[in-house]
């Protein structure tokens, strides 16, 4: 095998839009996707804004017997690994099953599905709890309704790094190929827009309770103040490629060729941040010096103390002002597990388009040295990218994303 891993197909369920083209389209000009709470009653709680995905209806896109056995973080995966399989040109069947895996991220699981659960436990009695809640709750449980639906029999597993998660699943997915596998469906979803979801994410002490959808979300801002959280993600199909040449892939979007992670050492130790050596180990990886990259997708986590450890990390790394720098979730929320591979999908549809989407509602404090691109898209050529990632406990990702000719 080559040993290049290559993007073939590309899904999204993203706040700012269902499927590629509707969310490019909104992503490329900053369209906010942020407003308030709509899927449950968010008046009592102090934080009452996400990026939620309108207008999804899952009896629209799957078969009835699998809605109500679904939470609707599996069912907008199902839809999403859909997409990306449709566009990668891959049907059940075209390559053996047994060469086919797939590998997702998610941390909250199916929580909707358990909250509703719950009620019925403490409302009606245990003979009213579905049959279903023993696996529409769990964390694994995407990756496993995508290898079912589309006979996917090689590798299967599931990634918990929260944010950092997204591109851990994507580096998995790397792995597998290289051990001789043909093509992975990976990325990750977060679903957890209701009341339960919502005193977890709340129970971290990071989110924003701020009312106003444009100055809520506000990463390397002096009014930074938390994030607000988001649904959606995206399911990314990579093969190896010489089997992608072999079989004629009809689209490749780039390579996805360099990978970094690192633990955060233990609070209070004085040690740096793990960050900086995820991203230097990704360059490294990629065998690519800082200067090629084009641009970086950042982590953006939106309060004072985490923005200046990731401007920190991309000044040392690639110098004062010298890389242009964007966080498109801006438009979304944090996406957690999910936010991560939507950020991938961004940097390949830039390469493919030469435009480098936004930054949304940020006034860049002069306390940070970045280029970052704010307020509108600029067009430029995108050959490198990097995308930055962290979550809760310590984790850190990077990837560097480059364009194949």
């Amino acid at each position: 095998m080559s040993g290049r891993t290559l993007v073939t197909g590309i899904g999204v369920a993203a706040p700012s839009g269902l499927g590629v083209e509707d969310f490019w389209a909104a992503t490329r000009i900053g369209k906010n996707a942020i407003g308030p709470v709509t899927r449950f009653d968010a008046s009592p709680y102090p934080s009452r804004l996400a990026g939620e995905i309108h207008g999804f209806d899952a009896k629209d896109h799957l078969p009835g017997r699998l809605v109500p056995q679904t939470d609707r973080v599996t069912q907008l995966a199902l839809v999403a690994a859909d997409q990306a399989f449709a566009d990668a040109g891959v049907a059940p069947g075209d390559i053996d099953a047994y060469d086919m895996g797939v590998v997702t991220a998610a941390g909250s699981g199916g929580f909707e599905f358990g909250e509703n659960e719950l009620r019925k436990l403490w409302g009606e009695g245990p003979n009213h709890v579905s049959a279903y809640q023993s696996f529409a709750w769990f964390y694994a449980v995407n990756s496993g309704q995508i290898s079912l639906r589309n006979d996917l029999r090689g590798p299967v597993g599931v990634v918990v790094g929260d944010q950092a998660g997204g591109l851990e699943a994507l580096a998995h997915g790397r792995r597998q190929l290289r051990k001789g596998g043909r093509l992975i469906a990976t990325g990750g979803f977060e679903a957890s827009v209701c009341s339960l979801g919502w005193a977890a994410h709340l129970a971290g002490g990071l989110m924003s309770t701020g009312d106003a959808p444009e100055r809520a979300y506000l990463p390397f801002d002096e009014a930074a103040c938390g994030y607000v959280p988001g649904e959606g993600g995206a399911l990314i199909v990579l093969e190896d490629e010489d089997s992608a040449r072999a079989r004629g892939a009809r689209t490749v979007y780039g390579e996805l060729a360099g990978y970094g992670a690192t633990l955060d050492p233990r609070p209070g130790s004085g040690r740096e941040p793990g960050l900086r050596r995820a991203l230097e180990t990704a360059l490294a990886d990629a065998d690519c010096d800082p200067a090629e990259v084009d641009v970086v997708f950042a982590d953006a986590a939106g309060t004072r103390d985490l923005d200046r450890q990731e401007a920190d990390t991309i000044t040392a790394v690639f110098g004062p002002r010298r890389v242009p720098v964007t966080a498109p979730k801006t438009m979304t929320g944090r996406l957690n597990a999910g936010g991560a591979p939507v950020d991938v999908v961004s940097a390949v549809l830039a390469m493919r388009e030469g435009l480098i989407p936004p930054t949304t509602n940020v006034e860049l404090s002069p306390a940070y040295d970045l280029d970052l691109v704010a307020g509108r898209p600029r067009t430029a050529s995108v050959r490198t990218a990097v995308v930055l990632a962290r979550g809760r406990g310590g984790f850190n990702s990077a990837v560097v994303v480059r364009a194949v000719d």
